[in-house]
């Protein structure tokens, strides 16, 4: 996609949604690490009916240790491989309370060593808790990215590493949350809306449906 069609993509995008916002109900950086830990292979609507209730009980490291895995388990039990990710995130407890004064760290070296925390999630964390202008390729990304011509990739990282060669900084900071609300709610992966979509002339899927 040309440089200045990338720039009237996100326009358009930016219009829509000035100001976009995870879909996931936090309140701390601690709050959202665990809401994206628990989001892997889960939507954000169960893990906002779980930690709904977990929150109100363990909203910090000390607290949700003091719940135990059995404890921890029975506010997540509805979410898919719920049994792994108590483990982690007790485990990531841990070392926050060992190595980090109990704080989210704020690096992605220190977050990528944290149990169940890989490079989505920490750049989820580091740009919706810090702002820094990271670009998280979750499956709504990489379908965009790659159905539209945006950023053409293989697998998350190549598609990441093109968004953050192509995006222009003045969109970077919200990019994460443009493109992942657009595949979640236009570009769908069955039946995309090519027709309600900002962005449908500026797309190059053979596949669009015409315009009307």
């Amino acid at each position: 996609m040309p440089p200045e069609a990338v720039r009237t993509f996100f326009s358009r995008l930016r219009a829509e949604r000035p100001e976009p916002r995870s879909e996931l109900r936090y309140r701390t950086p601690f709050e959202l690490l665990v809401a994206v830990i628990l989001s892997a292979q889960a939507t954000d609507a169960s893990v906002n009916k779980a930690t709904e209730t977990l929150f109100r009980v363990a909203d910090t490291p000390e607290k949700m240790l003091a719940l135990g895995e059995e404890g921890l388990r029975r506010h997540i039990r509805h979410i898919g491989l719920h049994n792994s990710k108590a483990r982690n995130i007790l485990a990531t407890c841990r070392i926050l309370l060992e190595r980090h004064g109990g704080e989210v760290p704020r690096s992605r070296e220190a977050l990528e060593a944290l149990p169940g925390v890989g490079r989505k999630t920490a750049n989820v964390v580091l740009n919706v808790a810090f702002g820094e202008p990271t670009i998280a390729v979750d499956t709504h990304i990489f379908r965009v990215a790659n159905r539209t011509g945006l950023a053409p990739g293989r697998t998350p990282r190549e598609v990441e590493r093109r968004l953050l060669e192509v995006v222009p900084e003045t969109f970077r900071r919200h990019a994460h949350h443009w493109l992942i609300l657009h595949g979640r709610y236009v570009c769908t992966a069955r039946r995309p809306r090519c027709g309600a979509c900002p962005v449908a002339d500026l797309c190059a899927w053979e596949g669009k449906a015409a315009p009307g």
